[in-house]
């Protein structure tokens, strides 16, 4: 496990901006994992996409990192290191900085009486937007901010609400813990020109607007979620549509144009009219918001490859998912298909003539529904046309779950992946004393060289 993990010492003192001192501390005398470091791929490299660097973020304890930035946030981390900051990635101008965000902290699943259960091991972990450096084979922490309430609470990753959410358990999956209206499991993330952040999440699914030191400012959400008791504005202002999101699949890819609109990626087909339809379809919807009007101004139709097309081993068309998108100009963006070990980019164009917003694919009455449909183009439905760049699944070096992706410039992007906090599922994610069996995967960004640009 972490070197870190013996003679833990909470840190309690920020430097300006907020950076724990003892996360500087660590990452300076934490080195990258065995393997780490500039590397291209040994394949041809010719005209074939590449890897030319890999960079490894050093093992950091999560209580300390927590308690630093909010004090006694959390009384025990169960041996967790800091890990899941790969929700997302976004450049922050300077050369090889960027801003990630994690997701709603360590979570895993374990059946109990043939049933599985969620479980959060520390439940205190408040979401966290990060400043990293990524130099010479090491990812390093420049600056970090809880995401918190109005009243400078944190926000929590616990789900929201009981009757749409899942349960949430401690560690051992034995003792249920409090819902809470606050939670967020943060996902994609954009810096404005006024320095504050856009944020996704998958529980409304809602998009988040948070201020420049990590205040949620407003959280919109779907027309008749009804979520009460946040401590921070809360307006249903998307499509009620987006209720049929299936469970932990909700937003999680985010893009902002040229012209300051942000496109939201549904992860997965919506569960429309039921469960089966959702998890048989290849159809997911994207979504324009315009941040002027606070309101959403578009909807798109996108339509997945056949998932053995994008990951040869897999079968299970369920098992598709957007987790990233990256604006490139214009209205022109980069989507990631993908699934756990897999991934591919597209480039795809928002065309007006697409739009569906307001049709009949929002009525959840329409039969069959968008999700339904085996061919939805040939069905009269305006299908988002797309062009493979690149497949990841076949460049050498690049980690699974990539759920974060940056363009760093014309022939290179910057991706991220999630590690889960080294988190594994069943009742072997923890040792007998309840501290973490971790997995080994590290929280790596790898940058890939285009053979053209874009």
């Amino acid at each position: 496990m972490s070197p870190y993990a013996t003679g833990r010492r909470h840190a309690q003192r920020l430097v300006a901006g907020g950076v724990p001192l003892a996360v500087i501390a660590a990452l300076a005398a934490a080195g990258p994992a065995a393997g780490a470091g500039n590397k291209g791929s040994i394949a041809s490299k010719g005209r074939a996409a590449h890897v030319v660097h890999t960079a490894t973020l050093g093992d950091i304890p999560l209580g300390a990192f927590s308690n630093a930035l909010l004090p006694g946030s959390v009384g025990d981390d169960r041996g967790v290191d800091l890990g899941g900051i790969g929700s997302d990635i976004y450049p922050a101008g300077r050369r090889g900085e960027f801003w990630t965000v994690t997701d709603r902290g360590p979570n895993g699943q374990i059946k109990v009486d043939g049933t599985k259960r969620r479980t959060f091991p520390v439940p205190g972990f408040d979401p966290a937007i990060l400043k990293i450096r990524v130099a010479s084979g090491t990812v390093r922490v420049l600056d970090a901010l809880p995401i918190t309430t109005a009243s400078g609470n944190p926000v929590t990753g616990l789900p929201n609400q009981a009757s749409r959410d899942e349960a949430p358990y401690s560690f051992d999956a034995r003792t249920p813990l409090a819902h809470n209206p606050n939670g967020l499991d943060t996902e994609g993330i954009v810096r404005a020109a006024d320095g504050t952040f856009w944020l996704v999440d998958e529980y409304g699914p809602s998009l988040v607007h948070v201020s420049a030191r990590g205040r949620v400012l407003t959280r919109y959400v779907p027309e008749g979620l009804g979520l009460t008791g946040a401590g921070y504005p809360v307006v249903e202002a998307l499509p009620s549509v987006l209720l049929h999101r299936k469970i932990n699949r909700g937003f999680e890819g985010l893009a902002q144009l040229p012209c300051g609109d942000l496109v939201m990626a549904v992860q997965s087909p919506l569960s429309l009219p039921d469960t089966d339809a959702g998890e048989a379809s290849r159809t997911t919807r994207l979504l324009r918001f315009s941040p002027k009007k606070r309101a959403v101004t578009a909807e798109y139709t996108y339509r997945f490859d056949p998932v053995n097309v994008v990951d040869p081993s897999q079968d299970d068309t369920s098992e598709l998912k957007i987790s990233s998108v990256v604006a490139v100009g214009g209205d022109r963006l980069l989507v990631e298909e993908r699934t756990d070990k897999a991934a591919r980019l597209h480039l795809v164009r928002l065309d007006r003539a697409a739009n569906i917003l307001g049709g009949p694919w929002d009525d959840d009455t329409t039969s069959p529904s968008l999700e339904q449909l085996d061919d939805p183009a040939a069905s009269g439905v305006p299908v988002l046309s797309k062009r493979l760049v690149v497949d990841l699944g076949t460049v050498e070096g690049v980690p699974g779950k990539i759920e974060g992706v940056a363009r760093v410039d014309r022939d290179t992007l910057a991706l991220i992946n999630d590690n889960d906090f080294g988190m594994t599922d069943g009742e072997g994610a923890f040792d007998a004393q309840g501290r973490l069996v971790d997995s080994g995967v590290e929280t790596s960004v790898v940058y890939v060289r285009l053979p053209r640009g874009i």
